[in-house]
């Protein structure tokens, strides 16, 4: 595990310490915990971005193809 530094103002320390104490685990735990809650957060929303980019895609192929279909319908010949 890696150490790292940083700096907080005195009044989010504050609160990091009074709920980590509510909690009974230590500022680093509690720290940790935020942080990985954060990035499954990012990560939910990096995943909802991709999953609506891909549906807007196959919802523009779709109306092509049906746009297709409908010519094919339409055309006495066929």
């Amino acid at each position: 595990m890696s150490t790292i530094t940083i700096r907080l103002s005195e009044q989010v320390l504050n609160t990091v310490k009074m709920r980590a104490r509510n909690l009974h685990i230590s500022r680093g735990e509690y720290i940790r915990n935020a942080i990985e809650e954060m990035n499954k957060a990012f990560g939910k929303k990096e995943k909802i971005s991709r999953l609506a980019r891909a549906s807007q895609l196959v919802r523009q192929n779709s109306m092509i193809i049906n746009a297709e279909f409908s010519e094919i319908e339409n055309d006495p010949e066929a």
